[in-house]
């Protein structure tokens, strides 16, 4: 999967849609969608592709211990980052 910012997939919108490649579309380095080609004969890829993103998610949910909601937003670029943990707002570190 390719990362691209939103000003740089909106500038050449022609190429990646005419493309065959999957896209993180990022606003200030946070994901804020996807691009999953659909056309004709690529419904396999794009089935496969979700089966993958679906397998990181309930990955990424197991790990962290974090529920579907927590996880979603993290990647609304409305929210605020959480403090990583172990951060002490005062010191810095």
């Amino acid at each position: 999967m390719r990362r691209v910012g939103v000003r740089e997939f909106r500038d050449h919108a022609t190429r990646y849609l005419s493309g065959s490649e999957v896209l993180v579309v990022e606003r200030h380095g946070r994901p804020i969608g996807f691009y999953i080609p659909t056309e004709a004969g690529r419904e396999e890829r794009l089935a496969e592709a979700l089966d993958s993103l679906e397998r990181r998610v309930q990955e990424t949910l197991s790990i962290t211990g974090l529920s579907e909601e927590e996880l979603s937003r993290l990647y609304d670029p409305k929210e605020p980052l959480p403090e990583a943990s172990g951060e002490s707002s005062e010191t810095g570190r």
